[in-house]
């Protein structure tokens, strides 16, 4: 049985999580964690505290769940690993030398954290099949819609679906430069030439749409996330996974063998 700590169990993917662990007979709840918890408790009855080191004064996870931010993703990495507790994050902005941080501390503690952007299965797919598409197309748009309260933009997987993309090519992809911009800003981003646009809206979980041109034609890919039990899969294969890792790892593709 691997005890599963949640941070930001009162979140709308936290309290996901929690449902799903709490559904799995291989995994136990236990005490958790959300800033905005007044003597919460899970829907097992656990206490969810308001930091980590409050938790961890009260017990001792095997492997703790975090979907936050990147700010308390690193404040929970640099206090649990070197206590031997691993984690399963999906919190997204990080930065390379976060990355780095996160894989030294890995390193030294021999303690498993897996980073991913996404945790739906399809989504893991697209960024695949994007990565072959991309050296066969010479242009390409992407577009991600979330819901209204997503502080980031693009999303985590947008950014991943775009270097995925990017990842098989000898150069930029060619992009078309407008000579007249009559709103500023429509042509999106550009990340690797690879132009990302991002709506945010009431009634999207998360949507990613990639369309390559070429001569005479276009090549669609889309994945919708329709509601967030889509990611509970991923994220249970995750915790099952790294829970036997000693090392960081970025991505749920690793894990998933493509």
């Amino acid at each position: 049985m691997i005890k599963v700590c949640v941070n930001g169990a009162l979140g709308r993917m936290g309290s996901t999580v929690c449902q799903a662990v709490d559904d799995d007979s291989e995994l136990e709840l236990t005490n958790s964690i959300d800033i905005n918890s007044n003597q919460d408790k899970t829907i097992n009855g656990q206490n969810i505290y308001k930091d980590i080191s409050t938790m961890l004064k009260n017990s001792k996870p095997d492997l703790i769940v975090d979907f936050t931010n990147r700010e308390s993703f690193l404040t929970l990495v640099r206090s649990a690993v070197p206590k031997g507790i691993k984690i399963v994050s999906g919190s997204t902005g990080l930065q390379n030398e976060d990355y780095e941080e996160i894989e030294k501390l890995c390193d030294k503690y021999k303690c498993g954290v897996l980073s991913a952007s996404n945790f739906a299965v399809g989504a893991i797919l697209l960024m695949h099949l994007s990565s072959i598409a991309g050296k066969y197309f010479d242009y390409v748009d992407l577009i991600e819609s979330h819901h209204e309260n997503k502080i980031d933009a693009p999303s985590g997987t947008a950014i991943s679906i775009a270097e995925a993309a990017s990842k098989n090519r000898k150069e930029k992809f060619t992009q078309n430069f407008v000579e007249k911009e009559t709103v500023k800003g429509t042509r999106g981003g550009d990340l690797g030439g690879v132009q990302i646009h991002s709506a945010r809206l009431p009634g999207r979980v998360a949507r990613h749409e990639i369309v390559f041109g070429g001569l005479g034609q276009t090549f669609t890919m889309i994945h919708d996330s329709i509601s967030r039990d889509s990611f509970m899969p991923g994220v249970i294969m995750g915790i099952k996974e790294i829970n036997t890792k000693t090392k960081f790892v970025n991505g749920l593709a690793q894990l998933m063998g493509i």
